[in-house]
C-alpha cells in the first residue's frame, strides 16, 4: 500500500468514526420508551472502521481477516483449527457432516447410526442429523440447568448409539464428565454446539474444547458477531482437512482462495473413476456446500474478538444483578442455576413459571413485552412436537415430560452487553410489578 493510499484510507475512516458518532452513539435510556432487548449487535466505530478496511480491498471472499480470525480463534481454545462458515447452522452441519467421511473408515457415521441429543432446544443442532440420514435419539433435560441429566445420558446409549450432539443450553455447560466417560467407553464421536456457550468454561477450560469437533456462532444475537458467520473448531488434521472440503463444495483440493498447486500434486493424481492427472482444483471427494464466509464479516470478527472478555464479564455481571433481583420470587418461577463445575458465559436468563404460580408463561411475557421488555421462549421447547419433525425416525428415552413443562413455561430474557445498570434496574422494576397484582 503506498502512502498516498494509506492517507486516503485515514481520511475514510476518520469520517467512518464521525459517522457512528452521529448514527449510533450517546443514545439514552428511556425506561418504558426504549426497548430492552433480549440480544443484539454491540460495537462501535471500530467494527465500522474494520468493515470498512475490508470492503476498501474489495478481495470480498475469505482474506487476510479471515486468515487473522481463524489463526486466533485455534490459539483462543487452544485448539489446531479453525474453519470459518458463514453460519452457526452451518458449522452444525459441516461439523456432523465430516464424521460421515470414508475417510474416516470404519469410524464413519453411516444412515441409520444413532446420535443423543437434547429434546428441548434450538432445530439447528437436530437438523444436520437427520439430513445425514442419522437417528437422533432425545433425552430430556432439566428445568434450571436445561441440560441432560447424567443418568439420562448414560440410558441413553443403545447398540447402534456412535454419537452425542448436545448444545450447552444457552451458555450453560452440560456435563462433560459424564458425556467424556460415554465417549471412552462406547467409542462415541462428541460434537460440542457452542454457539450459545462462548466464553463459558468447565473445570476451568473453555466449552468448546473437549469435542471431536465443535461449532460456534456469530450471528448479531450471540456474543460476538459478524452479522452472519460461524466456525467449526477441532485438533484432529483429518477432520479439520474433510470439514474444510464440506464446507468448499465437497473439494478434495485445499488451496486457500487465490492459490494454486499447494499440495505440488495438482496435474499428477488419479482419484475415483477421474482420468490420471485430472486438475486437483475440480475434484470432489465429498457431496458438499458452498458454506464460506467472506472477509468483510470476518473484519468486523476480528474487531470484535478483541472485545470478547469484556463482553463475556458484562454479561455475567448483568445475570448476577437479575438472578439477585428475581431471587425473592423463587416461590413461583425457577430461577437458572448453572451446571456443577462450570463457569457459564450466560446466553440469556432463563426462567420457569412454577406449575402452580397463580399465572402462565404468557401471562408474565405479555406483561414485560407490553413494557418494552423483550423475552424469547427456550428455542424450539419440545423439538419432537415441531412440524419439522413429527414423522422423523428416532428414539425417545422416556416421556420427555421436562420438555413439554419447557415448551409451555420456560422464557429467557436478555444479559448481553448492550444492556446497561439502568435497564437491569427497570426491567426488575417491571418484575415488582408484575407480582404486586399477582
Amino acid at each position: 500500500m503506498d502512502e498516498r493510499e494509506k492517507k486516503l484510507r485515514e481520511e475514510i475512516f476518520a469520517r467512518v468514526e464521525e459517522i457512528y458518532r452521529l448514527r449510533f452513539a450517546g443514545k439514552n435510556f428511556e425506561p418504558g420508551k426504549t426497548p430492552v432487548r433480549y440480544a443484539g449487535r454491540y460495537f462501535d466505530q471500530r467494527e465500522m472502521i474494520s468493515l470498512v478496511d475490508s470492503a476498501l480491498d474489495f478481495w470480498l471472499t475469505a482474506g487476510r481477516y479471515a486468515e487473522e480470525f481463524e489463526m486466533r480463534f485455534a490459539s483462543l481454545f487452544e485448539l489446531s483449527d479453525a474453519i470459518l462458515v458463514n453460519s452457526g447452522s452451518s458449522a452444525n452441519l459441516v461439523a456432523l457432516s465430516a464424521l460421515t467421511s470414508s475417510r474416516l473408515g470404519e469410524r464413519r457415521l453411516k444412515p441409520g447410526d444413532e446420535v443423543i441429543t437434547a429434546a428441548s432446544g434450538f432445530p439447528s443442532t437436530l437438523g444436520p442429523i437427520v439430513q445425514n440420514g442419522l437417528v437422533p435419539v432425545f433425552v430430556d433435560v432439566e428445568p434450571g440447568t436445561y441440560n441432560v441429566p447424567a443418568e439420562d445420558l448414560r440410558a441413553a446409549v443403545g447398540p447402534k448409539t456412535r454419537a452425542i450432539f448436545l448444545a450447552h443450553t444457552l451458555g450453560n455447560p452440560y456435563d462433560l464428565d459424564c458425556v467424556l466417560e460415554l465417549q471412552k467407553k462406547h467409542g462415541l464421536w462428541v460434537i460440542e454446539d457452542n454457539c450459545d456457550a462462548l466464553g463459558s468454561r468447565y473445570r476451568g477450560r473453555l466449552t468448546g474444547s473437549f469435542g471431536n469437533i465443535s461449532t460456534v456462532s456469530f450471528y448479531p444475537a450471540h456474543h460476538i458477531t459478524m452479522g452472519e458467520g460461524g466456525c467449526v473448531l477441532t485438533d484432529d488434521e483429518t477432520l479439520a482437512l474433510i470439514a474444510r472440503s464440506f464446507r468448499d463444495w465437497g473439494r478434495d483440493c485445499y488451496c486457500g482462495p487465490g492459490e494454486n498447486n499447494t499440495c505440488g500434486k495438482r496435474f499428477t493424481q488419479q482419484l475415483g473413476a477421474l482420468p490420471q492427472g485430472y486438475d486437483h482444483k475440480y475434484v470432489y471427494s465429498h457431496i458438499g456446500y458452498n458454506l464460506k464466509v467472506t472477509d468483510m464479516q470476518a473484519a468486523v470478527g476480528v474487531a470484535q474478538l478483541d472485545k470478547l472478555p469484556r463482553f463475556i464479564e458484562h454479561r455475567k455481571e448483568n445475570f448476577r444483578e437479575l438472578y439477585a433481583g428475581l431471587k425473592g420470587f423463587e416461590d413461583r418461577l425457577i430461577l437458572p442455576e448453572a451446571t456443577a463445575n462450570s463457569d457459564p458465559a450466560w446466553f440469556g436468563f432463563p426462567i420457569s413459571v412454577r406449575k402452580k404460580a397463580g399465572f402462565s408463561r404468557n401471562d408474565i411475557t405479555a406483561f414485560l413485552e407490553e413494557n418494552g421488555i423483550e423475552t424469547r421462549n427456550l428455542f424450539g421447547g419440545n423439538l419432537t412436537r415441531q412440524p419439522a419433525f413429527l414423522d422423523i425416525p428416532c428414539r425417545k428415552v422416556g416421556g420427555l415430560e421436562n420438555s413439554d413443562f419447557i415448551m409451555n413455561c420456560t422464557f429467557f430474557i436478555g444479559v448481553y452487553p448492550g444492556i446497561d445498570k439502568p435497564q437491569i434496574d427497570y426491567v426488575l422494576d417491571s418484575f415488582n410489578k408484575f407480582f404486586q397484582n399477582h
